[in-house]
């Protein structure tokens, strides 16, 4: 499942005003075909044109992923990371857009929290939260929810989009994919998150 949080303010594009709205997953039909993909995918080309449009070749659309080693693209190379693979996706869609890679090895929520204004620029458009699962590993699960709304509170504040990947998404990727540890991806796998985010960031984008 993915949530995003959308917030208006001053300076910003168009395509960047609307109100807060939460983006769901499509539905997995028993052969693990995504229902409803095709629908999001037509209301993600909307978004595209809306998103180019409103920035033109005027304005970099700036976009930090945040979260731990999925995100950082453990044990492959920077460029098959999720974020890299996004940024890739987004350009061929049309998008001119810089995903910064935010991803620490190990980190927590509260981690998160804490580099928080320094990972994420002022003029930052959008952020990518992906939580992981390093909290219920360090015993810290109770923090996570308060980290996640805190992080949520100070981008509104600044007028950054949030949009959160919970590891449902994640444990939706075949686990053909999943590398010798059970936790982290081959670089397809990576490939295989980007694809399954693109949808879900055009439309936060665009509406």
């Amino acid at each position: 499942m993915a949530r995003c949080y959308k917030n208006s303010t001053s300076g910003l594009p168009f395509a960047f005003f609307s109100a807060a709205a939460t983006l769901r997953q499509p539905a997995v039909d028993g052969k693990g075909t995504r229902r409803g993909l095709a629908a999001l995918m037509r209301a993600a080309g909307v978004a595209v044109m809306l998103s180019s449009e409103a920035l033109g070749q005027t304005q970099t659309v700036r976009i930090v992923a945040l979260g731990a080693s999925n995100t950082a693209g453990w044990g492959v190379a920077a460029s098959e990371s999720y974020p890299a693979r996004l940024e890739a996706l987004l350009a061929a869609k049309g998008v001119h857009a810089a995903v910064s890679n935010a991803g620490v090895p190990g980190d927590t929520t509260g981690g998160m929290l804490a580099r928080l204004d320094r990972e994420v620029p002022p003029g930052a458009h959008l952020v990518i939260l992906q939580p992981g699962t390093n909290d219920e590993r360090y015993g810290l699960g109770a923090e996570r929810a308060a980290n996640i709304a805190e992080i949520q509170r100070r981008l509104s504040e600044r007028g950054t989009k949030l949009l959160i990947i919970d590891n449902s998404m994640l444990a939706e990727l075949p686990t053909s994919e999943l590398r010798e540890d059970g936790i982290h991806y081959t670089p397809r796998g990576y490939a295989l998150l980007a694809e399954r985010v693109l949808p879900l960031l055009l439309a936060a984008l665009g509406n």
